[in-house]
């Protein structure tokens, strides 16, 4: 056991906030892609990994459908992370100094009520929290950056104003990856069941592999779709739902989905986050 838990980002990204507020615990490994965070588990440099599946603004994350059931790891749990936007400037920056702010393309339109209000333009960055990190070196006073108030902690920058973004719910929704998987019953509200299927080549073969968990009274909170290997024809489907495998209502759902799918792989049993009820 190294006590880690891997994330994609600088020290101070989101992802990095997610760590520490899912698993105070746990050592943070920064990594530089999803790729990496996934191999850091796989070779043994961390112990789980934290995965952002989903944002309530900007919809689901790109590539992460296709590389979860490809990664050989198995969701143990979920974490919700409310997305606090801070603008954050150099020791002694006032606000009305800023004329500039950097961070990454997501959170730009997340804040333009906020910047065109006082007058700033944006510039898309790579990382916000690298960005407070290049900040930070470079000692420039005309430029802020749109970031955590953990990444302001991290490289020694003021807030000038906090949440700023334009809506209040902006939430990010995560993945706690592990090389085992766990099927125990556990948490305070009741389990979630993550699978990826295929369904066969033949006529209303979704709409028939969806019967099941409506007859069993099985509630899907998610269903995605997206292409296997670049390819029109071959579709793979992302779904969540509420229960566990071995609920008689879930079983004899996936029974019947299976009838219906050439594969059909569950990529996770994990406890439902309380968020999901608040």
């Amino acid at each position: 056991m190294t006590n880690r838990i891997a994330f994609q980002g600088e020290p101070g990204a989101y992802s990095h906030e997610a760590c520490k507020q899912a698993r105070p615990d746990m050592e943070a490994l920064p990594c530089r892609t999803f790729e990496e965070v996934i191999a850091a588990v796989k070779e043994g440099k961390a112990d789980l990994a934290m995965l952002p599946i989903e944002n309530t603004t900007y919809g689901r994350v790109a590539d992460i459908h296709r590389l979860l059931p490809e990664s050989g790891l198995h969701i143990v749990d979920e974490a919700f992370v409310r997305v606090r936007i801070c603008l954050m400037a150099n020791p002694g920056v006032a606000l009305e100094d800023v004329a500039k702010v950097r961070a990454h393309l997501v959170l730009l339109p997340q804040s333009a009520q906020f910047l065109k209000r006082h007058g700033i333009r944006g510039e898309a960055a790579a990382d916000s929290a690298g960005a407070a990190a290049e900040l930070a070196a470079t000692g420039s006073r005309d430029v802020g950056v749109l970031a955590s108030d953990l990444a302001a902690e991290i490289y020694g920058l003021n807030v000038l104003a906090a949440d700023i973004e334009d809506h209040g719910h902006n939430t990010t929704r995560f993945v706690i990856m592990s090389r085992e998987p766990d099927h125990s019953r556990r948490g305070e509200i009741e389990m979630m069941t993550t699978f990826v299927f295929e369904v066969r080549n033949i006529p209303a073969a979704l709409y028939k592999a969806m019967g099941g968990f409506a007859t069993n009274g099985v509630n899907m909170t998610k269903l995605e779709s997206y292409m296997v290997d670049g390819s029109f024809t071959a579709t793979r489907f992302y779904a969540d739902i509420e229960g566990h495998p071995d609920d008689p209502a879930v079983r004899r759902a996936l029974e019947e989905l299976d009838y219906f799918t050439s594969t059909l792989k569950i990529v996770g049993v994990y406890p439902a986050a309380l968020p999901r009820h608040n």
